[in-house]
């Protein structure tokens, strides 16, 4: 049986492993529930519109210490 193959495969999973193998079967499974349920409708674009303020040097280039922090050079 497929279920029995699947759990002896588990057990030969090293015990530090087993937290992302359970992570990944235990979102598998609500994913199946999920597609049963309603389908998650989208929310509409904008609902925060005029409650966020991005100040004007946003998008200016960072100084070059903070991209070299970025790149690890010191």
């Amino acid at each position: 049986m497929l279920q029995d193959q699947i759990i002896a495969e588990i057990k030969l999973i090293p015990d530090e492993k087993l937290a992302e193998i359970y992570d990944v079967i235990h979102y598998y499974r609500l994913g199946l529930t999920q597609d049963k349920q309603t389908p998650i409708k989208q929310r509409p674009i904008g609902l925060a519109k005029g409650q966020v303020q991005i100040p004007a040097g946003f998008f200016e280039p960072l100084p070059d210490e903070i991209l070299d922090a970025f790149e690890g050079i010191k």
